[in-house]
Order: C-alpha cells, then sequence, then structure tokens
C-alpha cells in the first residue's frame, strides 16, 4: 500500500512517461528540459555524470552525444540500466578526485550532478548536506572540465544558495538557476547551472 504522506512513493504522469520511454526514473525529464532550455549537449561530446544511479541521466546524455562521445557514469550504487558501448559505468566514488576512474574521458565538455542527500526529514540538516554535495561535485567540474565547459548541478534552496551561486561563478562565466516542470512541488531541489568554463 502506497502511504498517502509520501509524494515521492506514488507514480506520476513524469514517473508512467519515463518507464514507457525505457527510462529508470522520471529525472530523465528534469535533464531533458536543462538541455532544451540551455543546449547542453551535443554530437561528440565528453560528459561526466556524477552520482549516476539509477542511469537516466547517462542513458539520455548517451543519445545525444551519440557513439562519436563518450560519458562516463559513476555512482557508488550499481545503475541497473544498460548503456551503450560510447558510454561506461564505474561504480565507485564520484566525488573523490583521487579517484583515477573520473578522468578516463577528461577534459568534459559538461559535468553533471543530479546527486541529492538520502533525507532524514530535519530540513536544515538535509539541506546543509544537499549544499556540500553540490560544493564537492562543483569542484569536480572546475577540476576535470575543459575550458568552456558546462557544469549542472542539484542544490536544495537555502540560506547557502547564494554561497553556492558565488562559488560556480568563480569558475564558470555565466551561471543560472533553473527549477524543471518535472520537479514535484514539495521539493525543494533546483538546479544551478554554469556555462562558459574559465580557462
Amino acid at each position: 500500500m502506497v502511504s498517502r504522506k509520501n509524494p515521492y512513493a506514488r507514480p506520476d504522469r513524469f514517473t508512467r512517461a519515463a518507464k514507457d520511454a525505457g527510462f529508470p526514473a522520471r529525472s530523465v525529464f528534469k535533464l531533458e528540459e536543462i538541455d532544451r532550455r540551455v543546449r547542453l549537449l551535443r554530437g561528440g561530446m565528453r560528459v561526466l555524470d556524477l552520482g549516476a544511479s539509477p542511469g537516466s541521466w547517462a542513458m539520455y546524455a548517451a543519445q545525444k552525444v551519440g557513439p562519436s562521445g563518450h560519458v562516463l557514469a559513476v555512482d557508488l550504487e550499481p545503475i541497473g540500466t544498460a548503456l551503450p558501448p560510447h558510454a561506461v559505468f564505474v561504480q565507485g566514488d564520484a566525488l573523490s578526485l583521487t579517484n583515477d576512474d573520473l578522468a578516463r574521458f577528461a577534459p568534459y565538455d559538461v559535468v553533471l550532478s543530479d546527486m541529492a542527500p538520502r533525507t532524514s526529514g530535519n530540513r536544515v540538516s538535509d539541506q546543509a548536506r544537499s549544499f556540500d554535495l553540490f560544493m564537492r561535485a562543483l569542484a569536480v567540474g572546475a577540476a576535470l572540465g575543459a575550458p568552456g565547459s558546462a557544469f549542472v548541478g542539484k542544490i536544495f534552496m537555502s540560506g547557502d544558495l547564494p554561497t553556492a551561486r558565488e562559488e560556480l561563478r568563480r569558475h564558470y562565466e555565466a551561471e543560472r538557476l533553473i527549477r524543471p516542470e518535472g520537479t514535484r512541488s514539495v521539493s525543494t531541489e533546483i538546479f544551478a547551472v554554469g556555462a562558459k568554463k574559465r580557462a
């Protein structure tokens, strides 16, 4: 029985549409909208997907970059979905710059992070952990992204958001916030997008 108290447990139209399209999660439509709005992904690009499980973003990115591109998907958990030959999954720490696997296709044209903490119910704690995940993912993007590359990272809205945006602008010439239509109404998540990484 699905709990009425958990809005994330009940499938919505995005969940059903993702399943119909062969994607493991509804989050694919968030990336699709971001891609459409900022023209993020093109054929031949090298993409790093941090915290890739269950695999929807990696699948979408692989489709967009095509066989001439490369996607490296990294997560502590297995993704449980098949990727095409030009996309590789590595099980490991997506946020460790000492993890040599992260640099497999570096420098990257796009670094993606849809990571969120396992929510505890303590809003302040969850926001702080989301901020930490975002900042660590941004550090990976800054280290492994090519000059002119892009970064997309999820973060929970909080008083730390201005600090996150300031750090994003330190590394990227352009910065904007996007809250995709597919975001659930109860969610405080937003995506911070950096473009044109500084050399």
